[in-house]
């Protein structure tokens, strides 16, 4: 029952940690086109002042346009950087002059992207206009329904391990009965009874929870190695060593909650006052 205590916290921890993970890798690849932004303007990297105002203006002027933001040259750096991270030599090697400017623009409905799209490529100093697509959209949904449907089993995993800590517990307290009985005899207080049985559980926590983590450190490198090409097909798309640490140690704590609790209401009907 130990073992099957620290299986389940570790596939249940496991499944919580994996699809967090993959939620950031989708949420940073997407971050541009949430709150609203479907559309981004791509200006020719010579684009002159004036035609970069005659685009500001035609949007400022338009109704089918909500609000819409100017990322210029240093802005655009500051995203290549980060899109392109993993390529220090190019990153070195390329300038802020050679990227282009460009506007993030909100539709008033989203309906009028692929208007807006062939509106705004045409005029003059604009390269191209970008908007996520229906594929990027689908992704999206699918991060979203994958991330609800793996936290409800991870719950009920979750639950299931917190049933065997518990049992494991049970039975450990009934097969050391009599010894308690004896320390509660002696005086011993019930916190000086229940600290090897909290250990006991809290070491069956941690190891699910370590085994929880070692996999979302294999995850991470899979992203980076397989899915974190600046020129594939998931360009943009990342997860970050802050986001494994942060994911690593809520895991953890997770799991350590799971085995104090677990030993606590294990315990209870057996040092009842």
């Amino acid at each position: 029952m130990t073992l099957a205590g620290v299986l389940t916290v570790a596939v249940s921890l496991s499944l919580v940690g994996g699809v967090t993970l993959l939620a950031d890798w989708v949420g940073h690849g997407t971050a541009k086109w949430r709150g609203g932004a479907t559309l981004q303007i791509y200006m020719n990297v010579e684009a002159t002042e004036e035609q970069i105002t005659d685009v500001d203006a035609e949007l400022d002027d338009d109704e089918d346009v909500e609000e819409f933001r100017y990322c210029d040259k240093a802005c655009a750096y500051e995203e290549f950087q980060r899109l392109f991270r993993s390529d220090p030599d190019l990153v070195a090697n390329t300038e802020a002059d050679a990227l282009p400017a460009s506007f993030i623009v909100t539709p008033t409905d989203a309906q009028q992207t692929d208007l807006l799209k062939e509106r705004y490529s045409v005029l003059i100093g604009v390269d191209e206009a970008r908007d996520p697509g229906d594929s990027l959209r689908a992704l999206i949904t699918a991060t979203n329904v994958t991330r609800i449907v793996f936290t409800i089993m991870s719950v009920a995993l979750l639950a299931a391990a917190l049933f065997l800590i518990v049992n494991t517990i049970r039975l450990a307290t009934f097969a050391r009965r009599r010894e308690i009985e004896v320390m509660r005899l002696v005086g011993a207080s019930n916190w000086f009874v229940r600290i090897p049985f909290i250990l006991e559980s809290l070491v069956q926590g941690i190891l699910g929870a370590s085994i929880a983590v070692g996999l979302v450190a294999v995850l991470k490198w899979g992203f980076d190695t397989y899915l974190n090409s600046p020129r594939g097909i998931f360009e943009g798309f990342f997860v970050t060593a802050r986001d494994t640490y942060v994911i690593s140690a809520v895991l953890l704590v997770a799991g350590i909650l799971i085995g104090v609790i677990g030993s606590l209401i294990g315990l209870r009907r057996f040092l009842r006052s």
